[in-house]
């Protein structure tokens, strides 16, 4: 499912690949399921991650003689990943909801200093879509908020994997990635 810039490029994703994706799909749906209220247009959107998820579900996890202990071990890291991931996109919202209120702004101002809609707005200050390297770099200039909280520091799963596989390529045995870095703090 690869890490989605737009909470709209799932209607793209054909399938989830792996248990990562899982855990990040349930954690979208939890979220959409609120945000939906607010604007049905992302009912659509929403109704294509549940199925995703059933599918994946059915073939993965639908007979409990075929789930192996490795399978049970890939599903809780990837949960405690995905909960890491979480927390800091909640962070992040307190912190900029905070900044916000002391320079007596809403989030649609927010918006405003942005370029984006009300409703995308939303969509990026609850982590279902990603603010851009420019959005974040704003926001540490105007509104004075350090990056090491805007921007997470630890490698996402893909990336995590990919950069594991290029040390072992390139055989450097001084290059490693240290375990915060493979588990993130």
């Amino acid at each position: 499912m690869k890490n989605l810039a737009n909470i709209r490029d799932i209607e793209n994703v054909q399938k989830l690949d792996n248990e990562y994706d899982l855990q990040k799909a349930l954690l979208l749906d939890r979220k959409l399921r609120l945000m939906v209220k607010e604007d049905y247009s992302l009912k659509a959107i929403h109704d294509k991650l549940v199925n995703l998820i059933q599918v994946f579900e059915s073939e993965n996890w639908s007979d409990s003689e075929t789930i192996t202990d490795e399978q049970v071990e890939d599903s809780e890291i990837a949960r405690k990943l995905v909960e890491i991931e979480r927390k800091f996109i909640l962070r992040r919202k307190e912190v900029i909801r905070k900044r916000l209120n002391s320079y007596d702004m809403t989030q649609q101002d927010l918006g405003v200093l942005l370029g984006h809609k009300k409703s995308y707005i939303s969509e990026l200050i609850n982590g279902v879509s990603q603010f851009s390297l420019k959005d974040l770099v704003i926001i540490h200039r105007v509104l004075r908020i350090e990056l090491s909280k805007l921007i997470p520091t630890y490698l996402q799963n893909e990336t995590r994997e990919k950069v594991r596989y290029s040390i072992v390529q390139l055989n450097k045995p001084k290059l490693k990635l240290r375990r915060k870095d493979l588990i993130m703090s």
